[in-house]
């Protein structure tokens, strides 16, 4: 089978949606950027199949040309593939993508504002705050486009009454930037039960974006 072993991590990092409590039951979805008979496109977890199932040859591959949803499988792609596919088309950086319904990033994001800095490790997701991407109706167009404005010079954000997004150079580091802004929304949620948070400024969180370049590098 091509690419088994991008099949398996896919579905490795699929249950651990499911065991960190990143993305409940169904939901979510994963992929990683791929190439098969030369095609250039990316692998994709199916629609509606329970992670805890999942086997190699549940896993979509589909081009990064397609217009429409063509694919290599008997499997219908997760519903969301036009976002996936749409970063990978914008984002040459982007290898791996997370797309989570973890409980409190999907809180905050249903006020569908950006989360300020009141924390410096807002920075991890690539600027001074976290965007939200307006909402519309799953797997549509629009929202793909939504969501790619609100990654612009980012690496995640929130999406209206709907989640998160995350990408990475390869499927850990795309998971762990995922975690990381469920932990910011949990930390945001807490904080706004005690009042306005205090906003650190633009000028410390350019001192803080630029030593955030390095902070993976140890």
């Amino acid at each position: 089978m091509k690419n088994l072993d991008q099949r398996n991590q896919i579905i490795e990092y699929s249950l651990k949606l499911n065991s960190t409590n990143l993305s409940p039951l169904r939901s979510g979805n994963i992929s990683l950027r791929g190439i098969e008979d030369d095609i250039e496109g990316y692998l994709i977890t199916p629609s509606g199949k329970k992670y805890e199932t999942l086997k190699p040859e549940d896993i979509v591959f589909m081009g990064l040309n397609e217009e429409e949803e063509k694919n290599d499988s008997n499997n219908k792609p997760s519903s969301e593939w036009r976002f996936h596919r749409d970063i990978y088309v914008s984002k040459k950086e982007a290898q791996a993508i997370v797309h989570a319904h973890s409980p409190h990033a999907t809180a905050v994001s249903s006020h569908g504002k950006p989360i300020p800095p009141f924390h410096y490790m807002i920075a991890l997701a690539g600027g001074d705050d976290i965007k939200c991407a307006e909402y519309a109706t799953f797997g549509t167009e629009e929202l793909s486009n939504n969501v790619i404005k609100a990654l612009e010079s980012r690496s995640a954000c929130l999406m209206s009454n709907h989640g998160q997004v995350a990408f990475g150079k390869n499927l850990e580091d795309a998971f762990e930037l995922a975690q990381e802004i469920e932990n910011i929304c949990h930390q945001y949620t807490i904080a706004l039960k005690l009042g306005q948070p205090k906003i650190l400024s633009f000028k410390e969180m350019k001192k803080v974006l630029d030593k955030a370049k390095n902070y993976k590098k140890g």
